[in-house]
């Protein structure tokens, strides 16, 4: 064999290699699933982000005819399981749920141990949290939608107090970028966890919350709260009367915690296509419909490319604010 020849046999292995490797990938996206997937949830069991998980996981692992096991890795809003999830095969048997306290967490800790954008792959948007401004009534009697809150607000010689269920959270951000565009001030209080600060605002000992609606609808529906703005662009079913915050003219205005599946970067395209196309069918349902609003959250589905626009987008804006505030979580 001459040295042409074992050229010639060099250039067309390397050639084919990829080809090799591809059709590899292929077989393995073919086989899929055929074990059980673990799909991570990055928050202690019970909470919206959890129940979510766990309604569409079912179903997910009955259409894939496959067992889908909820595995709970709570702390740092979600930044240590995210992070371990980014480092996890790409074999489309490790999903996470992703949820805006994590998608955020990277610029509210110094060392998260990942970057929403660029370490993970999108799959599919599952629900989005509604977030609605409430003010205890009896402390705030006048206090009924948004202009008098911000009118309220303006005539104090020091700042109202509002609280939130931490600093950094996704209240406290909310209402940081609502004061920036309506002009007025307010001093945050924040609490560790949204269930102490909705206490106290309905004990009195502060006046207004930013709060995840699943936590204070039943406090609204009791009388205890009283609802005046939301901050999804669309007023939500379960509020229907309670305009939203660019509806009281804060036009742009647009704050929704929101939560989906990724996957370890590198995971194979017809994996993603696979899970996105089921959980789109899943969403459809209107029985999984009202599983989720019974928890407060809305079914809302979006493709990985869609996600993927809005991972960007939500990570950029809100990282702006958190910079220019100087926010960082305790």
């Amino acid at each position: 064999m001459n040295f042409s020849q074992i050229g010639r046999r060099t250039v067309l292995a390397l050639a084919a290699a990829p080809l090799l490797v591809g059709s590899a990938i292929a077989q393995q996206a073919a086989a899929w699933p055929d074990k059980m997937i673990k799909l991570v949830v990055p928050f202690p069991a019970g909470g919206p982000t959890d129940t979510a998980a766990r309604i569409v996981g079912q179903k997910l692992g009955e259409r894939l005819k496959q067992t889908v096991v909820v595995d709970n890795r709570p702390g740092a809003s979600g930044s240590i399981a995210a992070a371990q999830v980014a480092k996890a095969p790409a074999d489309g048997y490790t999903l996470m749920m992703l949820a805006t306290p994590t998608l955020l967490a990277p610029h509210l800790y110094k060392k998260p141990g990942y970057d929403t954008v660029k370490d993970f792959t999108p799959v599919a948007t599952v629900y989005d949290l509604p977030i609605v401004v409430v003010v205890n009534p009896k402390l705030l009697p006048d206090v009924v939608d948004l202009k008098t809150l911000i009118a309220h607000a303006k005539a104090q010689k020091t700042p109202l107090n509002y609280t939130s269920s931490g600093a950094g959270s996704f209240g406290h951000l909310s209402m940081e970028m609502l004061k920036q565009m309506a002009g007025f001030d307010m001093q945050h209080v924040p609490y560790k966890g949204g269930v102490p600060a909705i206490t106290d605002t309905i004990g009195g000992q502060v006046p207004i919350m930013y709060a995840d609606l699943v936590a204070a609808l039943p406090h609204i529906q009791a009388g205890k709260l009283r609802a005046i703005a939301v901050g999804s662009p669309q007023r939500v079913t379960m509020l229907p009367d309670v305009k939203t915050i660019a509806e009281q003219g804060i036009q742009g205005y647009d704050a929704v915690s929101w939560g989906g599946l990724l996957a370890p970067p590198g995971t194979p395209k017809a994996v993603v296509e696979r899970i996105a196309g089921e959980v789109k069918h899943i969403l459809a349902e209107k029985e999984i419909q009202d599983k989720l609003l019974n928890v407060g959250a809305i079914a809302q589905f979006q493709g990985p490319a869609q996600m993927g626009q809005r991972i960007q987008q939500d990570y950029t804006r809100w990282g702006q604010l958190i910079r220019d505030k100087g926010i960082a979580s305790e």
